[in-house]
């Protein structure tokens, strides 16, 4: 893949789940070569590969926009997720170290004080919790695990009604990453995979109030 389809992947991916994208929202190979500033070749390049990851979508037009899930979609995202966290966190309290520990700790330690504050920090929040779960992949040390779960885990649905949960959804959230290192610590794969498992389940339930009430409010 060539210097350019990456720049154009990259810029791509990052205005679809962190600029100025919408569900939906029709993408011309123009708009794509201004928002990445490459040309047309490369450009195409980069929309297969997030076709690939189903962040964008082609009608039977051929006309191409941002994914704009289900609500029977977004449900097999989670499902799936919570297949996949569970395992990645059974392998990493096999080959958890202090090290690891100590890392997990302190980027909880972050998450903690960012949700923690009279207004949220969504950005922080978001940041730590990425790094997070970053960190539980690097030691289950799959690669296939690590090819399978960021296309289900970074989505831009996700993304967009973070702002949403409530701030007791925030702080459980820090709360199940304070027992998932428990669990961790203790070297417990069972423990660890039942608390990821709620984990992921509650995050699906959060969203689904969130999406309701920010439905509501339009």
């Amino acid at each position: 893949m060539s210097r350019a389809s990456d720049t154009a992947y990259e810029k791509i991916r990052r205005f679809i789940l962190h600029g100025e994208a919408h569900p939906g929202m029709q993408l011309t190979e123009e708009r794509l070569c201004e928002i990445s500033g490459v040309s047309r070749t490369p450009v195409r390049d980069a929309v297969q590969r997030l076709e690939n990851e189903m962040l964008l979508v082609r009608s039977a037009s051929k006309r191409l926009s941002v994914a704009d899930w289900s609500d029977d979609e977004i449900d097999e995202m989670f499902a799936l997720r919570a297949m996949l966290e569970c395992h990645g966190a059974e392998r990493a309290a096999q080959r958890m170290d202090s090290g690891g520990l100590e890392r997990l700790r302190a980027v909880n330690d972050l998450l903690t004080r960012a949700v923690q504050r009279a207004r949220p920090d969504i950005s922080t929040f978001l940041d730590a919790n990425r790094q997070f779960h970053d960190l539980i992949l690097e030691y289950a040390q799959s690669p296939r695990l690590s090819k399978l779960l960021p296309a289900l885990v970074e989505q831009p649905v996700v993304r967009r009604t973070a702002n949403q949960y409530s701030r007791d959804d925030l702080i459980q959230s820090a709360k199940d990453h304070d027992e998932l290192i428990a669990a961790f610590a203790a070297g417990d794969q069972d423990w660890a995979g039942a608390v990821m498992t709620s984990h992921i389940r509650r995050a699906f339930h959060s969203f689904h109030f969130a999406t309701r009430s920010a439905d509501t409010e339009g």
